[in-house]
Parts: structure tokens; C-alpha cells; sequence
């Protein structure tokens, strides 16, 4: 599982992921639509951040469900996932709310209106910042509107905990039913059939389901990874397919999870000559998933109104290195405990 670590393109997936959702970002936040999002123009039903969106819970489900298969211990599990997403979540949130916001508003009435007991909440539960009116006046005015998904990517985490404790990870038919039941539960709610329990109607509208189902999509591709294999023949019919559905807005979200879910994961384990080298550097993926919204905000908000692509640019410049800092100063010290009780409790037996 070491070498298998070093010779994927996990890292490099998830970096070009997180720059789309930049990318699709650019112009939607400066004109408030997506007459200028490029994947929208092309095929007018996705964006490309709901396609990196996409992919990112594809990846999750995927690598998730291995984790749970390679360590199947409840409390470890869930120490690595609480772990991976809080600290930057919550350093990320602070940020967001004691310097970005205040940025967008009048401070003095900015600080007497927040709640400080509403910011711990959303802490706890993993919700974007619940603030004052910010950026009054702009198209997007909301400090992070790319949090949203944090929240519902750690319910998919306590799902495969909650399944895997009671066998629905080791009998992969379970898991496998599961998820054509959210894909059924999803296309039931695109044809606006009527739905006779109004709390079924509220959570068959939620995003939870669309990117639940993506997710265990990205659990089937693990748990079924005896069944297929990836091919240059099978990679270039996915294509095909993929591009076909993508016209369709029905579908295009059927035709990423199975025909996109295979290209992802085809070059997820392709060799490349870079592959060796990218997995040494640090997986900053999440930092700019966290940080470019709030980031391309402030460019719209200060400085004239140029060229997205132009404010794209600098928003990298920026976004990059404060990703590599929350890497490195966030992320990377409570990612090693992980493993810290493991490690003091084989010391404590070879003693």
C-alpha cells in the first residue's frame, strides 16, 4: 500500500480540481450568472465547479472506503477524518470571519451585529460562516460560498463508518444497492415528481444527495476494483459517453459518476513522469478549495472591473502560497497524530 501511495495521481487530481473550482469561480462571482463560465458555454448544464465538486467526491468515496477496508477500528476511522478536515475547516472559518468579512463591511457595526456563539456552532458542524451582510453590493455577497460541501462530504464519512461497522462495506452488494438508490432518489427529484412526506421532499432537494451518491459512486469503483480494468480502449469509449451526457442535464451527473468516475480513476493510477515527484510536494488541494472564494471576493471587491481571467491569475498568485502555509502550519501537524497512539501504544509493547 506504500508504493501504491507514491505511484497514483491522487494529489495531482485533486490540485487540478481545486483550480477549476477557481476557474469556474472567475467570472461567476463578478457577474453574478454564468454567461461566462466556460464548461457552461460548452454544454450549458455543468459548470466546471460543480464538476470538480464532482470529482472531489468521487476521489473521497473511493479513498475513504479503502481506509475503512485497510483499518476497520470506529474510533481510529474517525480520529483520521476529524483529523483531515477540521483544523483547516476551522483555521479557514476564522479567517473568513475576523479578517475577510470585516474587509466587506463596516467593521464597528460588523463586530457588534456577529454572534460569536453562531460562528462555534458552525465550527462544530462544519457550516460556512453564518456572518453579517458582507460585500453588500457585489453579485456573491457571502464571505465563502464554497463551504457548503465540507459539511456533507463529512456525513458521507460517518456513513461508511456507520456501514462499515454493520457490514455494508464487507458485503459490497449492500453498498452497491445503496448507491442506485441515491442515483434512483436523484433522477426521481430532477423529473419534479410529487413527493407525498415533505421531510422526504426537503432532503431529496438537498445537495446531499446528488454528492452522496457521487461519493459511494467513488466507493463502488474501490469496492469493485476486481471487475474492471483500466484501459486505453475503455478510457477513450468513457470519453465518448461522457461528452455525449454532458449535454444533458439530467444526465450529465449519471454520466460523471460511471463514465467519468472511470476516466478519474484511470488516470488517477496511470504511471506519468511527473507522478513520483508531484507526490513529494504537499497536497495543497484543500487549502485552495478553502481559500479562493473568499480571496477572489476581495479582488472583486477592490479592485477595478478587468478581466476575470486576469483576476483568475492574481488570485492564484495569492491563494497558492497561502495554501502552502495552511499545508504546512495546519494541516500537516494534526494530520500526524494520526497515527500517534498507534505508535506510542507498539512503543509501549516493545518495552
Amino acid at each position: 500500500m506504500g508504493m501504491l501511495r507514491h505511484q497514483n495521481n491522487f494529489n495531482l487530481l485533486r490540485l487540478l480540481l481545486a483550480l477549476l473550482v477557481l476557474l469556474s469561480h472567475a467570472p461567476e462571482l463578478q457577474d453574478g450568472d454564468r454567461h461566462r463560465e466556460l464548461l457552461t458555454q460548452l454544454f450549458h448544464t455543468l459548470s466546471f465547479g460543480e464538476l470538480a465538486v464532482d470529482g472531489f467526491f468521487l476521489l473521497s468515496g473511493y479513498l475513504i472506503v479503502q481506509s475503512w477496508d485497510l483499518d476497520p477500528v470506529p474510533a481510529q476511522f474517525l480520529r483520521k477524518r476529524v483529523l483531515r478536515i477540521y483544523p483547516g475547516f476551522i483555521v479557514a472559518s476564522l479567517v473568513c470571519v475576523y479578517i475577510v468579512a470585516p474587509l466587506g463591511a463596516d467593521a464597528g457595526r460588523y463586530f457588534r451585529e456577529l454572534s460569536t456563539s453562531t460562528v462555534a456552532l458552525c465550527l462544530a458542524v462544519l457550516h460556512g460562516p453564518i456572518t453579517p451582510p458582507v460585500f453588500e453590493g457585489l453579485p456573491e455577497p457571502q464571505v465563502n460560498g464554497s463551504m457548503w460541501t465540507i459539511m456533507r462530504e463529512f456525513a458521507c464519512y460517518l456513513a461508511v463508518m456507520l456501514l462499515g461497522v454493520s457490514g455494508g462495506i464487507r458485503h459490497r452488494g449492500v453498498w452497491l444497492a445503496l448507491t442506485v438508490t441515491g442515483f434512483a432518489a436523484y433522477l426521481y427529484a430532477s423529473f419534479g415528481l410529487p413527493l407525498p412526506f415533505a421531510p422526504l421532499a426537503l432532503l431529496l432537494n438537498d445537495p446531499i444527495v446528488r454528492l452522496g451518491s457521487l461519493f459511494f459512486a467513488g466507493g463502488c469503483f474501490y469496492l469493485y476494483r476486481d471487475c474492471y480494468r483500466f484501459t486505453r480502449r475503455g478510457a477513450l469509449l468513457s470519453a465518448v459517453a461522457l461528452l455525449v451526457l454532458m449535454f444533458s442535464r439530467r444526465y450529465a451527473e449519471l454520466g460523471l459518476a460511471t463514465f467519468g468516475g472511470y476516466l478519474l480513476f484511470y488516470f488517477a493510477f496511470r504511471p506519468m513522469w511527473l507522478t513520483e515527484t508531484f507526490n513529494k510536494l504537499p497536497d495543497i488541494s484543500y487549502g485552495v478549495y478553502l481559500y479562493g472564494w473568499p480571496v477572489q471576493t476581495l479582488l472583486v471587491a477592490y479592485l477595478p472591473p478587468v478581466s476575470p481571467w486576469l483576476k483568475l491569475a492574481l488570485a492564484c498568485l495569492i491563494v497558492l502560497p497561502v495554501s502552502v502555509l495552511s499545508c504546512y502550519f495546519v494541516e500537516q501537524p494534526l494530520l500526524k497524530l494520526k497515527h500517534a497512539r498507534r505508535r506510542m501504544a507498539a512503543a509501549g509493547a516493545g518495552s
